[in-house]
């Protein structure tokens, strides 16, 4: 049971990661207007961020610290600044976009407006970081949030074409009305939402507040190749089930209570229920994870005492900087802006940002000050080596495809 529980971290992270208030309508935009042609993107923002996940837990069983403190340490103060700045940048606008997102479940569930509900769920989350158990949020919100399985049961009910699905998979592309820009900004968002920066940096903070050492490497890749994948197949079932709707009648999908509407549609009130609690929790998940994420990397770079399992009054500066983002993000979301346009525009961001991420990583999980002989094997440092360079094409290619197709706009 001990195990079974401990793979709510990874839960937690790969739910923020995959399928946030963005990332829900994301992939049910991608599947409304191209089917499943970008399942190969899921694919391989899973591998990638078990990849690198992986590095991270292992970095933090080993030496016992997170990933950013070692960055800092070993890169120097200049490349942990810039690493800083790129990501406090898109996780706050992040955490923004994942409050309204909860405003938006609310909604849904209440029909009052989503933006009446924003100063209320800030308050709740701040309260939940500040006094709640690092577990008990883990194990309530990352299993809760397993509830948006109710749309792989429902690709049962809705009998989708497997074997138009399998063309669709087999031979990606544009369909007919569609173009190769707009399909490849899809794809270049798809792929930032699966390896955002701040899941690694959650995901290495959260194994030290649960005292990961050499003896819980288990946990930390049973985490990893389970909690992730898991992230990635509820995000292909909202792609699939969005695809087996919308996509025959032309349909596009842009908001949250179309990307319900399969599982209303196959399984009827109990599953549009099961639908609204899996986006409170997921969008909730995923605003707690960016909370904790931006007062992480701030801590850590300049050294001061961070966790929740200090007392606030032990950690004020990293309290403080968690209540300061919070109020940013209500601060953004007050201005009207929608919060799922919000988070498309931070998965751009995201992909701007990667590069800094990652290479930091590589380099610490190879040395081996830290880690002894537990450093990166020849077929890590593969991986490692393939993804940064598909990072690195992701940054190019993610601020001109947004001007080009305006959005994915087309």
């Amino acid at each position: 049971m001990k195990r079974v529980l401990a793979v709510a971290l990874g839960i937690l992270t790969a739910i923020g990661g995959f399928v946030d208030i963005g990332d829900i309508v994301a992939n049910a935009e991608a599947g409304a207007r191209f089917g499943v042609a970008h399942a190969w993107v899921l694919l391989l923002g899973v591998v990638g961020i078990c990849a690198y996940a992986e590095m991270s837990g292992r970095v933090t069983a080993v030496s016992g610290r997170p990933v950013f403190d070692l960055v800092r340490e070993r890169l120097g103060p200049r490349v942990a600044l810039a690493n800083l700045a790129g990501s406090l940048f898109v996780t706050v606008l992040t955490l923004g976009a994942e409050i309204g997102g909860v405003g938006l479940a609310l909604q849904l569930a209440t029909s009052v407006h989503y933006l009446l509900w924003v100063p209320v769920v800030a308050v709740v989350l701040w309260v939940a970081l500040w006094r709640a158990k690092f577990s008990l949020l883990e194990n309530v919100f990352g299993l809760t949030g397993l509830a948006l399985v109710v749309f792989v049961i429902a690709l049962f009910r809705l009998h989708p074409d497997a074997g138009q699905l399998w063309q669709q998979a087999s031979h990606p592309g544009p369909p007919a009305g569609e173009d190769w820009g707009t399909y490849w900004f899809f794809a270049v968002a798809l792929f930032a939402s699966a390896m955002t920066p701040y899941e690694v940096f959650f995901f290495s903070s959260g194994g030290v507040e649960e005292r990961w050492r050499t003896r819980d490497l288990l946990t930390s890749r049973v985490n990893v190749f389970v909690g992730f994948p898991l992230g990635g197949l509820l995000a292909f079932a909202l792609m699939v089930a969005s695809a087996t709707v919308f996509q025959p009648l032309g349909a596009s999908v842009d908001a949250l209570s179309q990307v319900a509407l399969p599982a209303a549609v196959a399984l009827g009130k109990l599953g549009l229920a099961a639908a609204i609690l899996g986006f409170f929790a997921a969008t909730f998940g995923a605003a707690m994870e960016t909370g904790l994420s931006s007062a992480y990397t701030v801590a850590q770079y300049f050294g001061w005492a961070w966790g929740k399992l200090r007392r606030p009054r032990e950690a004020a500066r990293f309290h403080t900087v968690l209540m300061i983002a919070i109020l940013v993000g209500v601060a953004v979301l007050m201005t009207t802006i929608d919060p799922i346009q919000l988070t498309e525009y931070t998965l751009v961001f995201s992909a701007v940002a990667l590069p800094l991420t990652y290479l930091p990583i590589l380099v610490v999980a190879n040395d081996r000050g830290y880690l002894g002989g537990r450093v990166n094997g020849r077929l890590a440092n593969g991986v490692g080596l393939f993804y940064l360079v598909v990072v690195l094409a992701a940054a190019t290619a993610a601020i001109p495809l947004m001007l080009v197709t305006r959005m994915g706009g087309g």
